[in-house]
């Protein structure tokens, strides 16, 4: 496993200062046009253009992103649409391809409804603005958005549908499809929608839909550690049972405080989960891939989100060595 990031590039600067800093793989898109109209090119060229500055395009988006369905660029999938949501997998189905015709192994998407709800951010360490979710401070009778009102059948309808179509051509094209799940936990009916990748069995139940070794997760540790009660006690036992079945295709490596229905976003080395102990578990399993910082905590300065995601960089970084240098200390 390595460090790895999903920022996406101001400038090339940027790729400079990542490969100076030691991440040497990333998660990006292509500046030109969207997802759903990127050609075999334009993906070929972008690939090139990050390995010039010695850094691997691990994967990309589909245009199935975390914003409420509004917002997204296939909204019709997760609506239950036809035939508008055929034309919108076709789509999709047609980038896998262009995917491994342009050497990228695999894509991150969601298969999201209502976003990531949020309420009011907590002030964390020395100032720093920390994004948070309260339940008893949240719009708990939101009115539904254009999905209406979903019911948990019909939310595992519309998803079984989605990879029924699409994880057929992943596999045929050999390109790892990493599903985050749904952040935060919410409570059945919340803005109209059962969120089924909210909880751990759902996402369970979700890996063994359509299964095959190129359908896993976008492993969000810090969205796993939402759903939890406890996540600095059971947070490693789903890591485990995931990784141990290899359907962890990239890990969101972010740390929270609190747990279910009521948390806040920290720094990794400041939230309620060990995230050495962690680590140790990701390497004991097998996990190959990014470990890559998400949601830093918004800081002060010139360059705010520059430095902060730097520090969790060199964080990640270190764990990783300090791992390694157990496992080859072993007698």
């Amino acid at each position: 496993m390595y460090v790895g990031t999903q920022v996406g590039a101001r400038n090339d600067t940027d790729f400079e200062v990542w490969a100076q800093l030691g991440v040497k793989n990333i998660c990006a898109d292509p500046k030109k046009g969207s997802a759903l109209t990127w050609t075999v090119d334009d993906l070929k060229k972008h690939r090139e253009k990050v390995e010039s500055y010695g850094i691997t395009l691990d994967m990309v988006q589909l245009p199935l992103s975390s914003t409420p369905l509004e917002q997204c660029q296939s909204p019709n999938i997760m609506l239950g649409k036809s035939p508008e949501r055929d034309r919108e997998i076709e789509v999709i189905c047609n980038l896998i391809r262009n995917l491994n015709r342009a050497g990228i192994p695999a894509a991150k998407y969601n298969l999201n409804i209502i976003g990531i709800p949020r309420t009011a951010d907590r002030i964390g360490r020395g100032g720093s603005r920390n994004s948070s979710f309260e339940w008893s401070k949240a719009e708990q009778k939101a009115k539904p958005g254009i999905a209406g009102v979903l019911s948990e059948d019909e939310n595992w309808e519309r998803i079984d549908y989605f990879l029924e179509r699409v994880v057929p051509v992943a596999e045929e094209f050999k390109i790892r499809l990493a599903c985050h799940p749904h952040d935060p936990y919410t409570p059945p009916g919340y803005r109209g929608v059962t969120r089924v990748l909210g909880t751990v069995d759902g996402m369970k139940k979700f890996v063994q839909m359509h299964e095959s070794p190129y359908h896993g997760l976008n492993f969000c540790q810090g969205t796993v550690s939402e759903m939890l009660d406890n996540p600095g006690e059971e947070i490693y036992d789903v890591i485990r049972w995931f990784g141990k079945r290899n359907k962890i295709f990239n890990v969101h490596f972010r740390n929270i405080r609190g747990g279910k229905l009521d948390f806040y976003e920290t720094f990794p080395d400041e939230g309620d989960v060990d995230m050495l102990k962690a680590v140790r578990v990701y390497r004991d399993v097998g996990y190959k891939y990014m470990l890559m910082p998400d949601h830093v905590p918004h800081i002060s300065g010139p360059d705010a989100q520059g430095v902060a995601f730097s520090y969790c960089y060199g964080y990640i970084q270190a764990l990783i060595q300090a791992v390694n240098h157990d496992w080859k200390s072993k007698p």
